[in-house]
This record gives structure tokens, sequence and C-alpha cells, in this order.
């Protein structure tokens, strides 16, 4: 097992429900959703994305994000020395593999993975035992083409039994009116959000990211 020096994505805010906004491409999202409250937001570098984003661009974006907000690289299916190349301009807190890349590939990375594992119908729990302890499992609608980013939820039945056995990224048609339910059925490390909070692909929506939080915030005050 490999041990990663670096600290949990979002560790700081446990008590909260810990949110990741995804394919940002413009600053004024990602601030907006650092000064909610976000733990990470993603930064999609797979060229058949609609969120895609230059690497060069997307290093502005890092930059302007305060401490305890990680920005996370999303990639697909791409090499791994493209994929180190981006980490190190960044630099990037976690990469996330959301194709069918090994992740033995990616070991030398020193920034943590997300593995995102899409989950079809009647997908076993323990299928998700193959990947790596070291490895966050992020879970998805089931796309090969669009990879993530659909706006379709997934089985959250199979999702909070996930849940209970590692470390889970929550994503797949996460919005304000369902992330409530969301949480408090499957109780993920995080939720991933993109297609939820956007008014078109890339462009988040600053009233969909208030409510989103808002939602996330009552969930945490029952708890």
């Amino acid at each position: 097992m490999i041990s990663h020096p670096h600290p949990a994505i979002g560790e700081p805010d446990a008590a909260l429900t810990r949110v990741k906004i995804c394919g940002v491409t413009r600053i004024q999202d990602a601030l907006l959703a650092a000064d909610l409250g976000a733990s990470a937001v993603g930064l999609v570098f797979w060229p058949g994305s609609p969120r895609s984003i230059d690497p060069y661009r997307a290093r502005a974006i890092a930059a302007a994000l305060p401490p305890g907000v990680m920005p996370i690289g999303v990639f697909v299916d791409q090499p791994a020395e493209f994929v180190m190349g981006v980490a190190r301009l960044i630099p990037l807190g976690a990469v996330q593999l959301h194709g069918s890349e090994s992740i033995a590939g990616f070991i030398r990375l020193t920034q943590r993975l997300i593995k995102a594992v899409p989950v079809t119908e009647g997908f076993e729990v323990t299928a998700i035992d193959l990947v790596p302890l070291y490895v966050t499992v992020l879970l998805d609608a089931h796309d090969p083409v669009r990879r993530g980013g659909t706006g379709r939820t997934i089985d959250w039945s199979v999702a909070a039994a996930i849940a209970r056995r590692r470390r889970t990224i929550l994503s797949g048609g996460l919005n304000a009116a369902n992330v409530g339910e969301a949480v408090t059925r499957v109780r993920p490390y995080m939720i991933d959000v993109s297609s939820g909070v956007e008014s078109t692909p890339g462009v988040k929506d600053p009233v969909k990211l208030r409510e989103l939080f808002a939602a996330c915030r009552a969930v945490d005050n029952r708890s």
C-alpha cells in the first residue's frame, strides 16, 4: 500500500458535508464555491468534455483558491506523463481518473488518487474492493461517452453500502433538490456536483450554487 503524506480532501471541515464543485472553468465560479464552503474544485483536462479547461487557465484558477480548498484535476484515459505534467504545473492536490485507465500506471504520482467507478445496474458492492484502499473512490452514473456531468443519479442504496466500506465520493445528478436525501441515505465522505449547479456546461449558476450549499448545511444542522 502507498502512503500519501497529504492531508485528506476536505479534512478541516469534517463536521460539515464536504463538497467538490466540478467542471469549473471560471475564476469567479471557483471563488464563489470556495466562499460558500467548498472543500475542492474540479478542473477537467479531458478535451472530450464540454467543461474542458486549458492547464494554464486552470493554473490561474487554482492560484486564486484560498487555503483549504483543493484543486483536483480530472483526466480520462490520458497518458500518465501528461497527467503528471499537469499535476506539477498547477499544482494539483489530487488527481481524479475518470476513464478505464489502470491505477497501476499512476502510482508515481505524489498527489492523492481518486478513481471514478461507474455504478451500473446490478453492480456488486464487493467489486469496489478491487480498487486499492489508498485510492478514494468516486461513484458516478455510467456513461462511456460523456464520462460524467450527465445529470443522472445512481442507486443510492449501493452507494451507501460502499460508503460503509471505505472513503467514498458521491456523484451523479446531485442538486439542491435531492442532495439532502442523498447525503442522509449514503453518508459519503464527500459529494461531487457539476451539472446540478450550472446554467450551461462549465458555467456555474450563482443561485444554484447558493441553494446547493444551503441544502447541505440544512442536513448538517439536522445531524
